[in-house]
């Protein structure tokens, strides 16, 4: 799901860059970064493991764990943007995992939109069917948005070989049902705090 350098255009890269730090200052306002530090970290460096096996999809980028939700879940969505960050930041910087002008895409995929698709989803779905199972559905809705989400920017770049046609049905498709194996794994480790450290689930 990185998208790498070349795949957008300058405004566009320009305008997701805008958009990521502008949401920096707001996230950071209201996130509880100087309360969570351990937590947060803890989950940045599984995230960064889990997101390391990658799948490549055809008219795409790539398809592998995102995380998102479960973070959200656990800290809540603004400071789940900012342990997504970290992990971006690291994979670029150090490993080559997406590129240095597409970091603010990046970071609006997998940073915003799966973080509060998968923690708006928990919240409507928790008292209804349970924090597992809600956490399940949120999962897999997180990873189907965030791979939407990047469609959608590399198909509006001009540089991309594919159009909005090719690369949204593509990133959302595949995404919405590999997803599937995300929304398993999320519901099942959400289970597993439940039962054994409560408090660590936010409200």
């Amino acid at each position: 799901m990185h998208i790498p350098d070349g795949y957008l255009d300058p405004l566009t890269a320009f305008m997701t860059w805008v958009v990521a730090v502008g949401y920096a200052y707001y996230a950071y306002k209201y996130s509880e970064l100087r309360t969570k530090p351990e937590l947060i970290l803890s989950l940045a460096a599984a995230v960064f493991v889990a997101q390391m096996l990658n799948w490549p999809l055809p008219g795409g980028t790539s398809l592998h764990f995102v995380g998102g939700a479960l973070v959200a879940i656990l800290t809540g969505p603004f400071n789940a943007y900012f342990t997504m960050l970290m992990v971006l930041i690291v994979q670029t910087l150090i490993f080559q995992d997406g590129g240095i002008t597409t970091l603010g895409a990046n970071a609006i995929a997998m940073g915003i939109v799966a973080p509060w698709a998968g923690y708006i989803v928990y919240k409507v779905l928790k008292t209804r069917i349970g924090t597992a199972g809600a956490a399940s559905v949120a999962g897999w809705i997180s990873v189907a948005a965030s791979g939407t989400a990047v469609g959608i920017l590399i198909g509006l770049s001009t540089w991309f070989p594919y159009s909005l046609g090719i690369s949204v049905p593509i990133m959302a498709i595949w995404h919405s049902i590999l997803g599937v194996r995300e929304g398993v794994i999320t519901g099942l480790a959400v289970l597993y705090i439940l039962r054994k450290a409560p408090h660590y689930i936010a409200t």
